[in-house]
């Protein structure tokens, strides 16, 4: 939520959602003003994060240009419950919360400890917010995990973020009972029978729920027919019952690393919806006429019934790439599944791959931006411990899918877009100004050059300088800092384009095993298939706004959620390596010091009081510290050699000092 301004005669205030850092302070996001109001933790008054509060605004700091505020009243809590473990002290117990902007520790009575001992990942359920004088209580309502359990801390995380794998019972029970019932034959009635075809899915080799699979045939024309094949969710999940409002209430699946909270219970994510190799599964399938030149010439929507003939892994089929003249690369790994000729198999992946490379070509002509960050993959052991933290390798096989389902969800937004109906969109807006012309003296800074007006940038502006930087050594950093500078792509009910995609039309139509919009709107594809376009199309129009919206909102939290358990398991890998030397790249700059990104993506600080041999200034306008007597600089982007110091598990901070 977005600030509103409130004046009288005694002073201005500001109302809205406060957003909290772990450190105690926080910020409320103002239109009035260019910077978010910044709040004291002193001046927080028992302010949670995600509160909605009523700030009174502090003088203008000339001196830094910054706005200042004190929490005067909370007018409504969004935090009712916490997790984390359990310590105890002689007269009572104490959680501190694992995740989530609020992290003042919660006092508990002894009374209200619930059988719950020392070390115990523990829900709370706050019975009493903090203020001025006080902290905050509550009462243990839910034992996650025992003290010797692994994966407690992840359950702590994802339940500070509102995230529970347990389903309620009545929606299990539909979802049981839908997985038992498997496809009737009047499920078959009225779908294109696709069983005879060769299609195959490709996925990672842990995963178990297949939404999407693919295939491709060559036409006598000289075109090809692309068929992509998506799972039927909305015919077993339906409008109104307990399955769909608890699908709704989630909004999207959220993956910790070796933990899933998934959308849909698992009879359904990885059951009777998921497109397994062997078995008949109901789908919504969109067949693309493409011709040599990559262009969509025609397609057809259509309800389906497909059999997958097998169950193909990114990491092996990249290898057949590789290594083409043996098939048998395909099926050996224990994960996948061939059920079919393998040399057959084979053939149809070489074609997808010369079409995916003609798709990618035309999206780069139209300037598409393909960020190529660097990904953590995090390993744990048995015990949930890191043991390993890598950068994930993103393959050919990855990008084939990537490219034919970002054409699949193109091609459906714009007919949907033209038929008037009411849908949900993907949208990434254009990025604002003012970002763009922070990003353009970022990069003279760096000695790239940015062409063209900031006001109205072109997409294609931006992807031509990620192509200047690719290879060097700062490439990360440019990627990540053009990325911030960007709009969030969000659900919206209007059609107003994917910058980042280049792409006049967008939607996600192809996950909606985890994703509520994609389930969305093949409800509406299915109504339209079935000329429903009067009472209940108009009733889905009333109700649009609220999914994008909610969408929108559980995206943002299973992100955050996500890249939270990411931190926690990046420091205590580092908590075993105190002393140990690495090379990095400055990845920030700010007055407490630089942050250094390592090649495995873990990010640490370097305090400004670390640095012994001179003292150091801080020059924001060029990204940079500069020491006043050497004149020795530690500009963003620059490669340094650091030793890690310290680590702080709770704070999920590492720190370097320069080597």
């Amino acid at each position: 939520m977005r600030g509103n301004m409130k004046e009288n005669q005694e002073r201005q205030s500001i109302t809205g959602e406060i957003s909290v850092h772990r450190r105690g302070y926080g910020f409320l996001p103002s239109r009035e003003h260019t910077r978010d109001i910044f709040i004291g933790s002193r001046n927080m008054n028992g302010a949670m994060d995600g509160d909605t509060v009523e700030v009174e605004l502090l003088p203008w700091r000339e001196e830094d240009d910054s706005q200042e505020g004190i929490v005067r009243r909370i007018l409504q809590r969004r935090v009712t419950e916490i997790a984390g473990r359990l310590e105890m002290f002689r007269r009572y117990g104490e959680v501190t919360p694992e995740g989530g902007g609020f992290r003042q520790p919660v006092r508990i009575k002894p009374g209200n400890l619930a059988g719950a001992r020392p070390g115990d990942h523990v829900a709370v359920t706050i019975t009493r917010y903090p203020d001025r004088r006080r902290g905050a209580e509550g009462k243990v309502t839910e034992i996650l995990a025992s003290a010797d359990e692994p994966g407690g801390d992840i359950r702590s995380i994802a339940r500070c973020y509102g995230l529970n794998e347990e389903f309620p019972g009545k929606v299990f029970a539909e979802a049981r009972i839908a997985q038992s019932t498997g496809i009737l034959d009047t499920d078959r009635e009225g779908r294109r029978d696709l069983r005879d075809k060769l299609i195959f899915t490709i996925d990672g080799a842990d995963a178990k729920d297949f939404d999407d699979a693919v295939s491709l045939e060559k036409l006598d024309n000289g075109n090809c027919l692309l068929g992509v094949h998506i799972a039927d969710v909305a015919h077993y999940v339906r409008e109104g019952s307990p399955l769909d409002g608890e699908a709704r209430r989630r909004g999207t699946s959220v993956y910790l690393l070796d933990q899933v909270i998934p959308m849909l219970p698992r009879p359904l994510s990885n059951g009777i919806c998921s497109l397994q190799p062997g078995e008949e599964r109901l789908t919504m399938t969109l067949e693309m006429e493409i011709d040599p030149k990559g262009e969509v010439v025609g397609h057809e929507i259509c309800e389906s019934i497909i059999c997958s003939s097998a169950r193909l892994v990114y990491a092996d089929v990249s290898a057949y790439f590789d290594s083409p003249e043996d098939p048998s690369l395909l099926e050996k790994n224990e994960a996948a599944c061939v059920l079919c000729d393998g040399a057959e198999v084979g053939a149809s992946l070489g074609r997808m791959l010369e079409l995916s490379h003609i798709l990618r070509e035309k999206r780069d002509l139209r300037g598409s931006i393909d960020f190529d960050l660097d990904e953590a993959r995090i390993s744990l052991d048995d015990q949930g411990m890191p043991v390993s933290v890598v950068t994930a390798d993103r393959g050919e096989s990855e990008r084939l899918i990537e490219d034919f389902m970002i054409l699949a969800n193109e091609t459906i937004a714009e007919h949907f877009f033209w038929m008037e109906a009411p849908f949900i969109y993907r949208v990434h807006d254009k990025p604002a100004h003012d970002k763009m012309e922070g990003l353009r003296g970022f990069l003279r800074e760096m000695g790239i050059a940015f062409h063209g007006a900031t006001g109205d940038v072109h997409p294609k502006t931006l992807r031509d300088i990620l192509d200047q930087v690719r290879g060097a050594t700062y490439e990360n950093v440019v990627n990540a800092v053009i990325l911030r500078s960007m709009q969030k792509a969000c659900y919206s009910p209007s059609c107003r384009g994917h910058f980042g995609l280049a792409s006049t039309y967008y939607c996600h139509f192809t996950s909606p095993i985890r994703r509520y919009p994609d389930l969305f709107i093949h409800r509406i594809i299915k109504m339209i298939l079935r000329g429903d376009r009067g009472e209940e199309l108009e009733e889905v129009r009333g109700i649009i706004d609220g999914i994008a919206d909610s969408s929108s909102a559980a995206e943002r939290n299973a992100v955050e959620a996500e890249r939270e358990v990411d931190k926690l398991k990046k420091t205590e890998y580092m908590s075993s390596r105190i002393g140990e030397e690495y090379t990095g790249i400055i990845s920030g700059v700010s007055r407490a010091g630089f942050f250094v990104q390592l090649e495995n993506t873990i990010e640490g600080i370097v305090r400004i009081t670390e640095l012994y041999d001179d003292y150091y200034d801080v020059d924001q306008d060029r990204f940079m510290l500069v020491g006043r007597r050497t004149g020795r600089t530690f500009r963003l982007g620059d490669s340094v050699r650091v030793i890690v110091e310290s680590v702080d598990i709770q704070d999920r901070e590492i720190r370097f000092v320069p080597a």
